[in-house]
């Protein structure tokens, strides 16, 4: 993809089976619905979310605030695979998930301030197959990349890739199971 980096592993070498992680992270997380705010009108999210992290990352979005949950030893084991494969290390994660085929994430570029110039997600999957779409800022005649999710598996995206691209996860209209998608990153201190 032309101005981005994009990494891509089928399956990550976890702590347990995907779908070990995923029934546990369904029963273990408090999921929450937000309202978010999108050209200044109120929704609900169409999908669950959680943040956890170290303390004093704080992560805003969509007009909310998100304050982190301590990190559990089962977060803390996906977070120590992921870092070993990428060589990079995460002070915090959102989660999202996807109940069913209804739920969604609109097209969107992980650019807030405090992930930094040059973000580096990491992102992993669990459960149900779902597509991310990525669509060029400003060449509007590209064709849009899509790049299926298998449960396991391992998206990294770093350099100008946030500046240049959006991102995003279509409603489906077959009916799917369950998704969990651990997004891991760094929160900076604004001097960074």
């Amino acid at each position: 993809m032309e101005d981005a980096e994009v990494y891509f592993l089928g399956m990550l070498a976890l702590p347990a089976a995907p779908e070990v992680l995923l029934n546990r992270l369904i029963e273990e997380i408090p999921w929450r619905a937000e309202e978010i705010v999108v050209w200044g009108k109120r929704y609900m999210q169409p999908r669950l979310i959680a943040w956890y992290g170290d303390t004093g990352t704080a992560y805003t979005y969509s007009g909310i605030v998100h304050q982190p949950l301590p990190w559990t030893e089962l977060l803390l084991g996906i977070k120590q695979a992921v870092e070993k494969e990428v060589g990079t290390t995460f002070n915090s994660v959102l989660l999202n998930f996807y109940r069913d085929n209804r739920d969604s994430m609109g097209m969107h570029s992980d650019d807030e301030v405090e992930l930094g110039s040059r973000p580096v997600i990491a992102s992993v999957s669990l459960g149900e197959e779902r597509t991310l779409i990525f669509k060029h800022k400003t060449w509007k005649s590209s064709k849009p990349v899509r790049l299926p999710l298998s449960s396991g598996s391992l998206l990294l995206m770093k350099g100008e890739t946030q500046r240049y691209w959006k991102h995003g996860i279509n409603k489906e209209a077959r009916a799917l199971g369950p998704r969990i998608n651990l997004t891991f990153r760094r929160i900076c201190p604004f001097n960074e």
